[in-house]
């Protein structure tokens, strides 16, 4: 079955195969929606348990943590006004084991961190990659590693299509 440590288990073994091949290349983590959470997770580990930094994490539509995630996103909204919402919705992901606790994780990273995410995301508000970019911009020692790129509405971007961007490859340079 699908868990957090297997996907963050998982990350970790594609990046020591990438770091073995890669020469001097750099490497970084680059997540979009949940993947958020598990770049997070396995950047956080690589650093805590090897002493190693990732050159660079890229975090497109993210949120904070699972449960801000599901309590946010447009499909719970029906279901929020019900009694037993967050007992049965949102605690079931503690319940197994899914956390995903990006706003955590970037504390105590050090490798340059940049948060993208459009202002028409219909799936995770941009409002949640701006407080994850907040947690972040204050826990950070060197502040200008934090950047937070947001998408106009009008270019129509929503959750998924950032990566069409034809300016993306300048700004993440």
């Amino acid at each position: 079955h699908p868990s957090e440590s297997g996907f963050t288990t998982d990350v970790l073994a594609l990046y020591d195969w990438a770091k073995a091949r890669s020469g001097n290349s750099s490497i970084l983590f680059w997540g979009h929606s949940l993947g958020t959470g598990i770049a997070t997770n396995a950047a956080r580990k690589l650093q805590e348990e090897r002493g190693v930094q990732v050159d660079a994490v890229v975090l497109e539509s993210p949120y904070t943590n699972i449960r801000d995630a599901a309590a946010n996103i447009p499909i719970t909204k029906i279901y929020r006004q019900f009694p037993g919402f967050e007992s049965l919705i949102l605690d079931s992901l503690a319940r197994a084991g899914m956390f995903f606790r990006s706003d955590e994780n970037v504390k105590v990273l050090g490798c340059p961190l940049l948060i993208l995410h459009a202002e028409d995301d219909g799936v995770l508000p941009p409002k949640l990659g701006r407080k994850l970019y907040e947690t972040a911009h204050k826990a950070y020692k060197d502040k200008s590693k934090v950047k937070f790129i947001t998408f106009p509405e009008k270019l129509g971007l929503g959750h998924d299509y950032i990566s069409f961007n034809p300016e993306l490859p300048s700004l993440v340079r």
